[in-house]
């Protein structure tokens, strides 16, 4: 009995030796659980927390990109605008233009508003140009017919009435038709002439329509008057001993 007592308290206080250890034991396996799992976390947190870094940089990345293919498209565009803005003829072509053809020059130096001028003046001159020679034919004609013999020619008569006396006036007619066809040739060839200068006048336009397009005029453009002291060592009272300076107004130009 004393033996069987005797094993049932050393397996009790082996029981209770036993418990705390499993106890123990089993708290340390979850404190190493709870240890790796916050290492684990931290390493996802670490790991999130690069790849958001690099979300971050990479979106940066493309802003910049961005930004810099804007701005360079930006600035062709601009570039382009001020090239488009900014056309400077050159004036051997425009000169050549405007021999080949009237008004090409001015085409080509794009000033439109000068072709209006430039084609009226040729129309001008060329009516006048053919009314005279119409005219100058008609006297001439008449002038021919009233002085030969030929009783048929009388073209003369659309000049005069019908019932006017030639033979009476037939000298004063003559000189009439004469001075008539003179007239009229001189005011032809006049004509003719004009058509010429205005042809010239087009073609030197243009040539120094294009030559001062790239003139730079500065805007600071003024002119001012102030007093001034002129020395002048030459003059009579200089030459005596006396002051030589000369007092005046000075006038002068900023461009």
């Amino acid at each position: 009995m004393c033996i069987v007592m005797c094993l049932m308290t050393s397996v009790m206080m082996a029981q209770d030796v036993a418990v705390p250890k499993a106890q123990q034991r089993r708290e340390n396996m979850k404190d190493s659980l709870t240890l790796r799992q916050m290492t684990e976390l931290d390493s996802l947190q670490l790991d999130l927390l690069e790849h958001i870094k690099d979300s971050i940089a990479r979106v940066e990345a493309i802003k910049l990109d961005s930004a810099v293919t804007v701005g360079h498209l930006t600035a062709d565009s601009i570039g382009t605008a001020v090239q488009k803005k900014a056309f400077i003829p050159d004036p051997k072509k425009a000169l050549w233009y405007a021999i080949a053809f009237p008004g090409g020059g001015q085409i080509y130096n794009r000033k439109y508003w000068k072709l209006p001028i430039v084609y009226g003046g040729f129309l001008g001159c060329f009516y006048a140009l053919s009314w005279n020679n119409n005219m100058y034919r008609d006297y001439s004609q008449a002038y021919i017919d009233i002085m030969d013999s030929d009783p048929n020619t009388k073209s003369y008569m659309n000049f005069i009435p019908p019932t006017y006396d030639v033979a009476s006036n037939e000298s004063y007619l003559k000189q009439v038709f004469q001075r008539k066809k003179d007239f009229y040739r001189r005011y032809r060839d006049l004509s003719f002439f004009c058509m010429l200068g205005v042809y010239a006048l087009s073609v030197v336009d243009a040539y120094v329509d294009a030559e001062l397009s790239s003139f730079d005029i500065s805007s600071d453009l003024s002119m001012k008057v102030r007093p001034s002291i002129i020395t002048d060592g030459n003059n009579y009272l200089a030459r005596h001993g006396l002051a030589g300076n000369s007092y005046g107004l000075q006038c002068s130009f900023d461009f």
